[in-house]
């Protein structure tokens, strides 16, 4: 049984500060604790259902940390999302490790990012098409708020997600450095070669003005109708589709 200190702890991990001086941070859901308890990520608290561990004995014999077995009611309330029925695990964060970024490969870059749900689906999108690398700037929302570990539904154990000031990064990088305009080259027209940086902008203003500065080539996402602008994610996922159709 959860004691009160224990639950009060575990909702405290729903707040940044409270991760951040615990270096802790939730994962909800029966698939994303299973992606959990497969990565390098140490995972040290399984709370879960009498179903969930009849379902998955083969990964939890492997697991050596707490589990603990709750009703789902009990397991609703400790989290963000009540339709979290079949577990829920602490984990440790990752220290923010700097990436490099290869010529022959693709990274994500992502310019003031502020919605968790974008976020979550940016790292998926990324898990997707096989680019393992994110380089976030310091205002993009935080790897690990409970709404961006839910969106990515896994993903984030396989993609590195590292927070840096940006200009200082790009000064350096050795690669070709794509930045998402209104006016740039056409993505389904141009060769977007064998590796890069991919910029996304913010979701109300776009690239700022200093990164932009340092764009060495710019794409764009041809608009047929009459919408003003993408979401940053579907913008994200539609430059990744067409940036692995090998032209």
């Amino acid at each position: 049984m959860l004691s009160k200190a224990r639950i009060k702890y575990i909702k405290s991990l729903q707040v940044k500060k409270y991760r951040q001086s615990e270096q802790r941070f939730v994962v909800e859901g029966a698939k994303s604790v299973l992606e959990l308890l497969g990565s390098d990520f140490v995972a040290e608290t399984v709370i879960c259902t009498q179903e969930f561990i009849n379902l998955n004995q083969p990964t939890l014999k492997r697991y050596s940390g707490e589990v603990l077995e709750v009703n789902e009611s009990v397991l609703s309330d400790l989290g963000e999302f009540r339709t979290n029925d079949s577990a829920l695990a602490i984990a440790r964060m990752k220290p923010n490790n700097k990436v490099q970024v290869n010529p022959d490969e693709f990274a994500l870059m992502l310019d003031d990012i502020r919605d968790p749900g974008n976020l979550g689906t940016i790292i998926r999108v990324a898990d997707w098409y096989g680019i393992s690398k994110i380089i976030a700037s310091e205002d993009t929302t935080e790897l690990y708020n409970p709404k961006v570990i839910h969106a990515s539904m896994g993903s984030f154990t396989r993609v590195a997600v590292y927070y840096t000031e940006l200009t200082n990064y790009l000064q350096v990088a050795a690669v070709p450095i794509w930045g998402t305009f209104l006016d740039g080259e056409n993505v389904h027209t141009m060769d977007l070669g064998k590796g890069g940086i991919i910029i996304i902008g913010n979701e109300a203003h776009g690239i700022s003005e200093n990164i932009e500065k340092l764009v060495t080539r710019r794409v764009t996402i041809p608009r047929f109708g009459r919408a003003e602008s993408l979401n940053a994610a579907v913008a994200a996922a539609i430059i990744c589709d067409n940036l692995r159709r090998g032209k």
